[in-house]
């Protein structure tokens, strides 16, 4: 019996996913149908440009999803899961910090890590874990009456986990099994028609909308499903045309003339939908819960640590700018800061060790028995190599925050008198129960790997920076 892969695993689930999805949210297929529209557009206009930071049937093709579940146990299940599609967790995002509302979570976000898995299908899966031990947001009573609701419930069913851990131990699954294992998956991220306790959701929605989310029911969903974009400024233009109401901004970095880097992103407003609730009496009456939201981004490439700590640094200069001159356009500012103070090209980023890039030798420079030069600029100045963008794989805590509070109703409460709960990359890898990888030193090992394949092609024994 032939065996589907790891990777055609992971590629029948985002799409069936986006499927279901676009099922029970009817504007995220216009968000995605808007988001091919556009693409088709830039890539008339921009030729071979335009697929710089990826090829358009990977960009077609690419979403991300996000989740929220809320205990440690769980995190593990659904890394079994998501095991079973060759995805891993990578980063630490603690969007407590984050954000200026109550947003008590701190994330990871699970995806492929191999630059050839990446290329046959991206699917990451921004996945956020509520943070109950956090005295800032829950007291010791409101603590206990959750961990109690949520130790209670069962998320992902042993036949999905049992199959989950045979494709991730045998790298795929016999078609029988495969498509067992993809309904089953599929199925554990629908909205649950399960009536919701109003009182205890309300209780929760108090402290937080994400809180009530991930602990006022007993199922998880799909919270947002992210195509990507190659203009997100045009596609916020269409969108708003046919009428689909938009947050305010997109986060990330500012339109410019410059090169795109990192993330940016947008969606449109959390839409009100219909839930069943039941009432304090036990009886069952229609309600409605705005929580989900369709989400979309545009990558650019990714940055080194100086190049973050630039990014992070230029955020503050136009949090500064904008106090200052209340009356301007955020965007703007932000444009002006930018032009100012980052590299306007991919070269400069490169010079000033700011950007990741893969470098492979000029397949139509015959070396001619000349000796290259040994250093990676002047090498690619010269012809010898060619250094191409490493995209961005990962997320912004501050946009994601930014994200998730441009769809709360409320911004809920925060004790800022009370010391936080301590969580970092090495709790939350115990937690899910396998190392939480560092994205720069992903971004790093691809680009090394790629010099020291370019110095052998070359000859040389050592390339300098």
């Amino acid at each position: 019996m032939p065996t589907t892969g790891q990777w055609q695993l992971r590629a029948a689930f985002a799409a069936r996913l986006s499927e279901m999805y676009g099922r029970e949210v009817p504007a995220y297929t216009t968000l995605v149908d808007v988001s091919r529209e556009v693409n088709e557009d830039v890539l008339r206009a921009r030729g071979a440009d335009a697929e710089r930071l990826g090829s358009i049937g990977r960009v077609t093709a690419e979403r991300h999803g996000a989740i929220r579940v809320g205990t440690p146990r769980e995190l593990r299940q659904v890394a079994r899961v998501f095991g079973a599609l060759g995805m891993h967790p990578v980063g630490f995002y603690d969007l407590r910090e984050a954000a200026a509302s109550a947003v008590p979570v701190v994330s990871t976000a699970f995806r492929p890590v191999d630059g050839e898995e990446l290329a046959r299908n991206p699917f990451r899966v921004f996945t956020s874990l509520l943070t109950p031990a956090d005295p800032r947001f829950f007291d010791a009573d409101l603590r206990a009456r959750l961990e109690t609701f949520l130790a209670a419930r069962e998320l992902f069913p042993p036949e999905l986990l049992t199959l989950a851990d045979r494709a991730a131990a045998d790298r795929g699954l016999p078609a029988e099994d495969a498509e067992r294992f993809l309904q089953l998956a599929v199925h554990a991220f629908e909205l649950s028609a399960e009536p919701v306790d109003r009182a205890w959701y309300r209780t929760l929605e108090k402290v937080s909308a994400v809180a009530a989310d991930i602990g006022g029911v007993r199922s998880t969903h799909i919270n947002h499903l992210t195509p990507r974009v190659l203009d997100i400024d045009e596609l916020y233009r269409r969108m708003t045309d046919r009428g689909i109401e938009m947050i305010d901004t997109i986060q990330g970095p500012p339109a410019w003339q410059g090169p795109d880097v990192l993330l940016r992103q947008t969606s449109f407003r959390a839409l009100a939908e219909p839930r069943a609730m039941r009432t304090e009496g036990g009886s069952v009456v229609g309600g409605a819960l705005r929580v989900r939201f369709g989400e979309v981004e545009a990558r650019g490439i990714a940055l080194t640590r100086a190049g973050r700590a630039r990014y992070d640094e230029l955020l503050g200069r136009v949090d500064e700018q904008a106090a200052r001159h209340p009356e301007a356009a955020r965007g703007d500012l932000a444009r002006a800061v930018w032009e100012r103070h980052l590299p306007g090209s991919e070269e400069e980023l490169a010079a000033q060790g700011l950007a990741y890039f893969t470098y492979r030798v000029a397949d139509d420079r015959p070396l001619d028995g000349r000796t290259p030069p040994t250093g990676i600029a002047e090498l690619v100045r010269q012809g010898w190599v060619r250094a191409e963008p490493v995209v961005y794989e990962d997320f912004l805590p501050r946009s994601a925050a930014g994200i998730f509070q441009s769809n709360l109703g409320a911004e809920g409460t925060r004790d800022n008198s009370r010391e936080g709960a301590a969580y970092d990359a090495d709790w939350l890898s115990g937690a899910v129960g396998r190392e939480v990888l560092d994205p720069f030193a992903l971004y790093e090992q691809q680009q090394n790997r790629s010099l020291a394949r370019a110095a052998r092609t070359l000859g040389l024994t050592d390339l300098i920076r």
